[in-house]
């Protein structure tokens, strides 16, 4: 059986984070043969095109980490109506120098949690326009704008039964995407 490495890239740095919860629940409705690792960005250094040449060990990890995966998957915070300054930080790093992108055709899902009754919608659809610039193949429907209110997570830090049906059939054609895609 073929194995699915997949680089998950939360876009909060808080320790609490409603997407870091829901990226790791996320991980218990995959089937055995998608593995998901969150990968640290909190400490790049701020991109500096002046770097490229010479890039922190943090960068040339990131970027090793982005190419030996087989999908991505973004959890993405809404700061100010797009995406956070950490995880804009992490994909300049990881596309440049130009010519060198670690995203270059990886099939992408992206979620997002926030307490707002439309989710991170305005975070998730910027992030789509910086992903198709970057050629990343980025699943359409069904989209999961989330609310995290009472009853997402359940005490042991899954999907909550409400919630439990939606997320697993997002979950379920985000697996038939990469497997379309990946190669």
């Amino acid at each position: 059986m073929a194995q699915y490495p997949i680089a998950v890239l939360v876009g909060s740095l808080r320790r609490d984070s409603f997407n870091r919860k829901l990226a790791s629940a996320m991980v218990q409705l995959a089937p055995p043969d998608f593995t998901f690792t969150q990968l640290q960005i909190g400490d790049l250094p701020l991109y500096n095109q002046d770097d490229d040449a010479s890039p922190a060990e943090s960068v040339k990890r990131l970027k090793a980490e982005i190419q030996a995966a087989k999908g991505l998957l973004f959890v993405t915070a809404e700061y100010n109506r797009s995406i956070s300054g950490v995880l804009k930080n992490a994909i300049d790093h990881a596309s440049r120098p130009y010519g060198q992108s670690a995203w270059t055709g990886k099939p992408a899902g992206i979620l997002g949690a926030s307490v707002g009754a439309i989710g991170t919608a305005l975070a998730q659809q910027h992030l789509r326009n910086i992903l198709a610039y970057l050629d990343v193949p980025t699943m359409g429907p069904p989209e999961a704008f989330v609310q995290a209110k009472e009853g997402l997570f359940d005490g042991s830090g899954n999907i909550g039964d409400g919630s439990r049906k939606f997320m697993q059939d997002w979950m379920d054609q985000y697996v038939a995407w990469v497997k379309k895609i990946s190669p």
